[in-house]
């Protein structure tokens, strides 16, 4: 196995410009972070091309299964250089992108979450986490939704993303090729012609999409959608947090 002790060395300058949207797409890569994630993505079985490790971790049992090809072991100041966060686990995974995630599933069923436009890597990490908790077959990242590689939303899904689905597509190219297969669509809207979402009556294939933190769905997928959910707001806040909405609504439905 490799070992790298310099933060100037060529591999360790390439990782760490996949922190950016930019680096990713040149180089179709993501850096994953943290050991729980990594070992879900190997259980997993996704595709990567090295495992990088911090010298106090390199003799762990479960690194005998690593290709000794694809092992990299690293030292304290070039861990703290890659990483992303205050207090590193010293454990990474350079992972490659899925392409096939841009492509609209031939069967759309079970049920599914649909992202208009939403922003928070939080939000997103704890709606991807919340739709594989109640049994979602997978997530939609609609136009607009940030980089589900972005390392902050890779931290927040804490492996969910090996465990349902994740495509990347156009929601309206979604909603049509939803109502080809006789799969229903739920908007989230607070809106007149809106019903309260513990009056819907849910097949077992549909989508529920929710929109952008502060401006909500875009008019265009509203008016879309087989129809459109709101959750009543009993007090006096003026709205709740889109990944709460969209727990309430997940495990609702």
């Amino acid at each position: 196995m490799e070992k790298i002790t310099s933060i100037k060395n060529s591999k360790i300058k390439d990782w760490v410009k996949l922190r950016t949207t930019h680096g990713r797409k040149k180089f179709g890569q993501y850096l994953l972070e943290g050991r729980h994630p990594v070992q879900e993505a190997l259980q997993a079985g996704i595709d990567y091309d090295y495992i990088v490790i911090n010298e106090e971790y390199a003799e762990e049992d479960w690194l005998t299964d690593i290709d000794s090809d694809k092992l990299i072991v690293i030292d304290d100041a070039v861990t703290n250089h890659l990483s992303d966060t205050v207090h590193s686990q010293g454990i990474f995974l350079i992972g490659l992108i899925d392409q096939n995630q841009n492509t609209i599933p031939k069967d759309l069923d079970g049920k599914w979450l649909g992202l208009d436009n939403v922003q928070d890597p939080g939000n997103i990490g704890t709606m991807i986490r919340t739709a594989d908790a109640a049994g979602y077959a997978g997530v939609v990242l609609g136009a607009g939704t940030a980089d589900i590689y972005n390392p902050k939303i890779l931290r927040s899904m804490q492996g969910s993303q090996f465990h349902i689905q994740i495509v990347r597509t156009n929601l309206l190219d979604w909603i049509q090729e939803s109502k080809v297969q006789h799969h229903e669509t739920y908007g989230s809207l607070l809106d007149q012609d809106a019903i309260d979402y513990q009056d819907a009556v849910a097949s077992d294939d549909f989508t529920v999409i929710v929109g952008n933190e502060g401006n909500g769905m875009t008019p265009e997928i509203a008016q879309a959608t087989t129809k459109n959910l709101y959750i009543p707001i009993k007090g006096l806040a003026e709205s709740l947090n889109v990944a709460i909405a969209a727990g309430v609504l997940m495990f609702t439905l």
